[in-house]
């Protein structure tokens, strides 16, 4: 099951690739665009709130300072400066701590609210700045500011010496209310940002399925092209470019299936012309082998310079007789009529039966056991395996070895000679109609069917036959038939059996 899943998983991931390639990119370059959008106004108004904020403060500051603190007399007493203090800051705007020395010569630090500002909360950078002496007059009131966070909340605090010789007065301005602010807006933008990440995707899903869809019908319309249903055909809606490659496989199927048309017509007009032939050709063979067979029965008593062509004669004719049926047999496997004609029998008896009848048990070493039954077209057998024993004799080396088995609910025969093997150019075409592989020799040495056939035979019975070279010398060919119960093969007849 979890194979299943993954496999269903990769199936899903195969065909939906593009799509959510689509989709990540609409997605990537809609975040891009909503965040980049977002942090850069988050920042504009973040930086409007604070200043707005900062400048109201400051600004209300120094008017207090100059309206309170500034009428204060010289070294005022704590009690005056306390007052000055409470007169300016207070709970709802910011806290106000004044800073002077008392007439006689103490330190004083006022604050309005004890508990909320005092010294200890004011940076030293910054007293050190309010601290330093200017030499413009127009900077006695100059501000110096930070923004600072105490407990977790962010301040404003700054501060300003009055005059040279005049209290020195610090705020601290809470900056809370404007961080909520500020907070409300980032999830707002963060909210924002999400929505326009679900647009994207789903207008990049409508996109893709546009997209998609008719690259998906050229895909399953390919699919059936490629299955041999030549009449598949797209309707073609539009101009568009995906249009336009609808219309081009339109033209592309059509080409094809005319072709594919003419070709099977040749095919079907050149498998007539050569049944035909071979029909034609087994009345007067008939008539010719029966008098090669006179002609050979009185050979030895005919002149001496007449017999070497009567000989001749009657060799060409069984040769042709030969050609013919082999032609006569492909023409069956072509029009699909040849059929099985299923016997159970005894494999050691009919490879002996086969080697026998062809005098070949003198030059084979035959390993088969006998035991071995298998149900099969005997004919087809005895076809088989006469062209691979009789290949190996002709063109392989003494001596040639065949050997039955059965594995793995397979009939295994084997065929081996001790020749110089096959050509490594000439394996892939062993088994090709007509192939030779020494053109020299293609009228003396067969008409390159016997193989073809072999293979045919072995086919019809769902069996297989390769060729190799043996690692010592010599060609192997292997015969693979499945060994089936008898109701696995329907008997039937056989359409032209000769």
């Amino acid at each position: 099951m979890t194979d299943r899943f993954f496999g269903w998983a990769t199936g899903l991931l195969r065909w939906t690739s593009l799509r959510l390639r689509l989709v990540a990119v609409f997605a990537a370059v809609a975040l891009t665009a909503a965040v980049s959008a977002s942090g850069i106004a988050y920042w504009l108004n973040r930086d409007a709130v604070l200043t707005r904020a900062q400048n109201s403060a400051l600004n209300d500051f120094r008017d207090s300072l100059q309206r309170n603190a500034a009428s204060l007399p010289v070294n005022p007493p704590c009690e005056g400066l306390k007052d000055a203090a409470d007169e300016m800051g207070g709970p709802g705007s910011y806290a106000v701590l004044l800073i002077d020395r008392t007439p006689d010569n103490g330190p004083c630090a006022a604050p309005s609210s004890r508990d909320v500002f005092t010294l200890d909360d004011v940076p030293k950078a910054l007293q050190d700045a309010v601290n330093t002496r200017h030499k413009q007059q127009d900077n006695k009131y100059h501000l110096h500011w930070l923004r600072i966070s105490l407990h977790g909340t962010p301040y404003l605090v700054a501060g300003a010496k009055i005059m040279d010789d005049g209290p020195t007065g610090y705020m601290l301005k809470s900056l809370d209310a404007e961080r909520k602010d500020l907070n409300s807006l980032a999830w707002s933008l963060g909210i924002a940002t999400m929505l326009a990440l679900i647009g994207s995707a789903l207008l990049a899903q409508a996109a893709a399925s546009t997209v998609l869809r008719p690259v998906q019908r050229l895909g399953v319309a390919a699919q059936q092209l490629g299955e041999g249903q030549l009449g598949t055909r797209l309707k073609v809606s539009g101009t568009d470019e995906l249009a336009e490659l609808s219309r081009t496989f339109n033209k592309a199927a059509e080409a094809l299936e005319t072709r594919v048309e003419e070709l099977s017509a040749r095919e079907a007009a050149s498998r007539r012309f050569v049944a035909d032939m071979s029909h034609e050709l087994r009345t007067p063979l008939t008539a010719i082998t029966a008098v090669t067979e006179v002609l050979e029965d009185e050979a030895d008593s005919l002149d001496p310079m007449i017999a070497p062509a009567v000989r001749l004669v009657v060799s060409e004719t069984r040769r042709l007789n030969e050609l013919v049926e082999n032609l006569m047999e492909v023409t069956r496997f072509d029009a699909g009529t040849a059929r099985l004609l299923l016997d159970e029998v005894d494999v050691a008896d009919m490879v002996t039966a086969c080697m026998d009848a062809r005098a070949w048990l003198d030059s084979v070493e035959l390993d088969a056991p006998r035991g071995i039954f298998v149900r099969l077209d005997p004919r087809r057998l005895d076809v088989i395996m006469a062209n691979l024993i009789g290949n190996a004799l002709k063109h392989g080396g003494s001596p040639v070895r065949v050997s039955v088995r059965t594995a793995e609910d397979q009939l295994v025969i084997t065929v081996a000679d001790n020749g110089p093997g096959i050509p490594e150019d000439v394996l892939p075409h062993v088994f090709d109609r007509f192939y030779k592989a020494d053109a020299s020799r293609a009228r003396s040495e067969g008409s390159g069917l016997g193989l073809s056939i072999a293979m045919e035979n072995a086919h019809i019975h769902d069996g297989d036959i390769t060729a190799a070279n043996a690692p010592g010398g010599g060609a192997v060919f292997t015969l693979y038939l499945p060994v089936r119960p008898a109701e696995a093969l329907p008997d039937g007849d056989e359409d032209g059996r000769p």
